[in-house]
């Protein structure tokens, strides 16, 4: 029996089957206008590691991913090259120029993803805190169902407003939820939200495009921790999270 045939069989015999060839898209091509600062957020450090380097060494780290693509901004198509090799990123397989909107930045990230991969999980690349076992957690569920993101539950009262700023109504809180990244599809399901939705460019996020076919995205609760990196005081509660991590 060849080694192959050997090992299908020992996985049969464990119950389970060959895991779907996953790429990453990692967006990283916003403006940072928010952060106040000349340099790029990816390229700032939180507790002494680049913040992209950080998000590139998650998804490095994690079995499910066997390729990464980073989309970026074409001035800083370098910077990320050198930056992916200095941390050493196996996994790099593109650095692509991002679009003029975050949907157009996937969408061209997309188009660099392996031909054969059957799952695309797509993440900010300004949420650094992400680890290896979200990244996971998600990757499990989208192989099940075909469509997953990271989000997480609140705890405040939610109210909805009307256009002149008085209480609507109050939400169940029961069933609110904020969405963040890695958000994960199946490469067909993908594609064909592309090719259907009309306004696919204006939206803000990738679950949205599930919504339009309309295809249904679990929920999959990665806790809070899971922040973006939009303005300074996000770069002190990161540090604040990642020591609290290391238990100091």
């Amino acid at each position: 029996m060849s080694k192959v045939g050997k090992a299908a069989d020992l996985l049969r015999l464990a119950g389970g089957k060959k895991r779907p060839r996953t790429s990453a898209i990692i967006v990283a091509a916003g403006a940072s206008t928010r952060m106040g600062s000349t340099v790029s957020k990816q390229f700032l450090e939180v507790a002494g590691i680049p913040v992209l380097a950080r998000t590139l060494l998650a998804f490095e780290k994690t079995k499910e991913i066997d390729e990464i693509v980073v989309v970026a901004r074409q001035s800083e198509l370098a910077l990320v090259g050198e930056l992916a090799a200095k941390w050493s990123i196996s996994k790099l397989a593109a650095v692509v120029a991002g679009g003029d909107t975050r949907a157009a930045s996937v969408k061209n990230g997309f188009l660099h993803v392996h031909h054969a991969a059957k799952f695309v999980a797509i993440h900010d690349g300004a949420r650094c805190l992400i680890t290896p076992e979200m990244i996971e957690k998600v990757c499990r569920v989208a192989y099940r169902h075909k469509a997953a993101t990271a989000a997480y539950s609140v705890f405040d009262t939610v109210k909805t407003a009307t256009k002149r700023g008085f209480i609507a109504k109050t939400v169940d809180r029961r069933t609110v939820y904020l969405a963040t990244t890695p958000q994960i599809f199946s490469t067909n399901l993908y594609r064909a939200a592309l090719e259907t939705v009309k306004d696919a460019d204006l939206l803000t996020d990738d679950n949205q495009l599930m919504e339009r076919l309309p295809y249904p995205v679990k929920l999959v609760d990665c806790g809070k921790d899971n922040l973006k990196i939009t303005e300074p005081r996000d770069m002190r509660l990161a540090e604040f999270i990642l020591k609290e991590r290391e238990g100091e």
